[in-house]
């Protein structure tokens, strides 16, 4: 009987330990294949499929949907070429709040932002930028031949029987107060047209908004008896470059993503192809990035 109850006892012994070990084996191979599964990059995975996914927060004319729903804008245009030349031909946008666009990235609703987005060192902190790939900055018009020479803020400011006409409650009111332009010399209209009709009628010598929207503004005018100055030199607001530049997020573990984007990025600079691009949102050669960085940027 002792006999028997050690050789049953010996052969539970033996069958437990085979479990376990099969058990363990399994364990690890599905620890492995999770694990090869984790390692495959978003860039990798996105070749792979041959789609992408990016957020977009609707602002023309930098991310936004047409009525028939097409998704456009520069951002969109610019990240559309560069990806398709990285082996990714098309784009699923995900629309959301321009608030929600970095938690959206970093909850992995989407793995872009191509949403123009300014770079700054708060939002550098959270997501990787991608180089910039377009900059504003301030712009103005004046009738044909700028007869009152001007090329900045400060001219305006100099010459007292000058008025610019600025959109009421835009930021440039601040900015040509703070340029020392006298407040009797601003002449706040309700809209963008309305600064353009002043300009034609000469109730202003100059008009000012960022340098897409007098694009647009001029196109829309039609009237070649007024122009923009393409030389104007951007103010200094305390101190610092009003200029802001935009570009492409990323989650911050997508580095080999990023790096990749930014080669592509750079091949259409030099090539001339990103102007080309940026043209029909109403972008000239004075929104271009120049030799900008989103490393310069991150540090404010």
């Amino acid at each position: 009987m002792n006999k028997l109850f050690s050789y049953a006892l010996c052969l539970l012994l033996v069958l437990t330990v085979v479990g376990c070990t099969s058990q363990s084996t399994s364990s690890q191979t599905n620890a492995n294949d999770e694990k090869s599964t984790t390692q495959e990059s978003t860039l990798e995975k996105a070749k792979k499929q041959g789609f992408i996914t990016v957020g977009f927060a609707n602002e023309n004319p930098y991310a936004y949907a047409t009525p028939d729903g097409k998704l456009t804008g520069e951002a969109v245009e610019v990240a559309r070429v560069i990806l398709k030349n990285m082996g990714i031909n098309e784009m699923n946008g995900v629309l959301t709040e321009f608030g929600s666009l970095i938690p959206g990235l970093k909850a992995k609703r989407f793995d872009i932002i191509t949403a123009g987005m300014f770079v700054n060192p708060a939002r550098s902190k959270e997501v990787a930028f991608a180089n910039p790939e377009y900059s504003i900055g301030e712009a103005i018009a004046v009738k044909q031949g700028n007869p009152h020479n001007l090329h900045s803020y400060k001219d305006i400011a100099a010459n007292k029987d000058v008025k610019v006409a600025v959109m009421v409650g835009a930021i440039e009111n601040e900015y040509l107060v703070k340029s020392g332009v006298a407040k009797d010399q601003i002449v706040t209209v309700p809209d963008q047209p309305s600064a353009i009709s002043a300009l034609q009628a000469g109730r202003v010598q100059t008009v000012t908004m960022t340098g897409p929207s007098l694009q647009a503004s001029l196109a829309s005018a039609k009237d070649n008896k007024i122009e923009r100055v393409m030389d104007f030199t951007q103010p200094e607001i305390d101190g610092k470059s009003i200029r802001g530049y935009g570009a492409a997020a990323f989650r911050m573990e997508d580095t080999a993503f990023r790096e990749a984007f930014n080669a592509e990025l750079d091949k259409l600079k030099k090539s001339g192809q990103l102007l080309e691009i940026l043209k029909p949102f109403g972008f000239t050669d004075q929104e271009l990035p120049g030799d900008m960085t989103a490393e310069q940027l991150s540090k404010g």
